[in-house]
């Protein structure tokens, strides 16, 4: 019952031209003055970012921030976090090629929407990790790799915090993707750029074959979530990291085998 009154209220909320709306606000010099409130409401810190916080001229000016260069050192780990944010979940990926997040069950086949891809992953080792409006939106490449193949699926995109993962309409593999499969030293890496509801798009900033570890490769125009999925037997996660962590880019989150 809940499930579905809370899908129903989200369905309601979720049309082109509350995310269009939304999305004027953001961008338009009025809502420079909702930013102190803003960072007030969210307790964000101040000291990273590569600009002062007048400077911006709009909510999304904020939210794509950059940091100063020195902000997000880059461990000596094969795969560090792509992002700042809440580690919701990482295990093993299970040897149907499905994933659980919150109690439901994802299949990798639907994320990816193809069948071959998922069973490259299964007995793997994924992560999720959630971005809240108020964290850094911009995404670093977690490993050095080359891209193998990068798409996007999907249209709409729902919440993805804990209320949505756990009531609503399986926002990792349903939301608007991109997905970026890469070659890399330790076998094939997936990471899954998953939007958020109203504001859901996904920005490239590097559009080059080749992605070096720690370096800026996109960004959301809002919080929401990054899903990394790796071959089995090539790496293990850190043991000192655990779901429910605060994470930031560059941080360590495996090593190899």
């Amino acid at each position: 019952m809940k499930k579905r009154l809370y899908q129903s209220m989200i369905e309601l909320g979720n049309g082109k031209t509350s995310s269009a709306a939304l999305k004027r606000l953001a961008q338009s010099a009025i809502s420079q003055k909702l930013i102190p409130g803003f960072i007030n409401a969210y307790k964000i810190e101040l000291g990273d970012i590569e600009r002062p916080s007048g400077e911006y001229t709009s909510l999304h000016d904020f939210f794509t921030r950059n940091l100063k260069a020195d902000a997000r050192p880059v461990a000596d780990a094969a795969l560090v976090s792509p992002v700042d944010g809440r580690l919701e979940i990482h295990d093993a990926i299970q040897g149907d090629s499905r994933f659980k997040v919150k109690g439901i069950n994802y299949s990798l086949t639907e994320l990816l929407g193809s069948e071959q891809s998922a069973k490259r992953y299964a007995n793997g080792q994924y992560a999720i990790l959630y971005l809240s409006p108020a964290d850094y939106h911009r995404i670093h490449s977690p490993v050095d790799g080359e891209v193998v193949k990068q798409y996007m699926l999907g249209e709409k995109s729902y919440p993805v915090n804990r209320l949505g993962l756990t009531y609503g309409k399986s926002p990792i593999s349903g939301n608007r993707r991109l997905i970026t499969e890469l070659d890399t030293p330790h076998g094939r890496v997936l990471v899954v750029k998953v939007g958020a509801m109203y504001v859901n798009s996904i920005e490239l900033t590097e559009f080059g074959k080749e992605w070096k570890k720690g370096r800026e490769v996109a960004y959301f125009s809002f919080g929401s979530t990054v899903a990394l999925f790796f071959e089995g037997g090539h790496l293990q996660f850190d043991a000192k990291i655990h779901d429910g962590d605060r994470v930031k880019v560059g941080e360590p989150l495996a090593y190899m085998v």
